[in-house]
């Protein structure tokens, strides 16, 4: 058997060192290549996902994306996609494209919820015919076009007085109840104790509602107060 030289075989020992190394070399770059280009894959797939969600192209979600990192997300921080590209559309087609869009998708956002609370308040007349039911979610405010909005409390003989002339007037009516506690129990007895029209709440002609700070910002220190939505949004009014 042939033996290799120690010197020889010295020499040869940094080379394979040498080899291992580059190949160890080769192995991590390959895998960093690796890991970004699945990661590149996972946004650009969230990206149209996203950008489909709001109707949008892929470019113009990016624009989006953009433009929330800047000054627009400063001025508007939350707001919406389509809302956010319309304010900030670089000519009036594109204005009236996001104006249209924002249009459908409100209409389809309020059918959805509308037939939505349709099942709830068939739930509610299944399964708890003799329990009124509390709007302890969203905010009337928000939506009462038409309506009147009237905030009393438990101790206040005026507030039965209101209540009772303006549940004659038939006119749709929203109550909140101040210093509720955001307890049903609370509210219920207070409507039961004014003879609250079961069915009239049941049809959501009346409402009850937990006040969650709209009197502090609408009611002027007054109760009870009787507020209506005008030009200038909500009001005081003298009903």
């Amino acid at each position: 058997m042939k033996l290799i030289p120690l010197a020889l075989g010295l020499s040869l020992f940094p080379a394979s060192l040498a080899l291992a190394a580059s190949q160890t070399g080769y192995s991590q770059q390959d895998s960093t290549a690796s890991v970004s280009t699945t990661l590149q894959a996972l946004e650009e797939a969230q990206s149209k996902k996203n950008a489909q969600e709001w109707g949008l192209t892929v470019e113009e979600w990016q624009r989006y994306q953009d433009l929330i990192e800047g000054r627009r997300g400063i001025l508007s921080p939350g707001l919406d996609p389509v809302t956010t590209l319309g304010i900030e559309a670089r000519t009036a087609e594109e204005r009236r494209r996001y104006a249209e869009l924002s249009v459908k998708q409100d209409f389809q956002r309020a059918e959805s919820e509308l037939a939505f609370q349709r099942e709830v308040n068939a739930a509610w007349q299944r399964i708890y015919p003799d329990i009124l039911p509390i709007q302890t979610a969203g905010n009337t405010l928000a939506q009462g076009k038409g309506r009147l909005a009237l905030f009393v409390r438990t101790d206040c003989k005026p507030c039965e007085s209101k209540v009772a002339a303006l549940l004659a007037s038939q006119r749709p009516l929203d109550i909140y109840l101040v210093g509720s506690d955001g307890k049903d129990e609370v509210v219920r007895a207070w409507a039961k104790k004014q003879a609250i029209p079961a069915d009239r709440v049941r049809a959501k002609t009346v409402t009850l509602n937990h006040d969650r700070g709209q009197w502090l910002k609408f009611g002027q220190g007054r109760m009870p107060v009787v507020l209506q939505q005008g030009e200038r949004g909500w009001q005081i009014t003298a009903f």
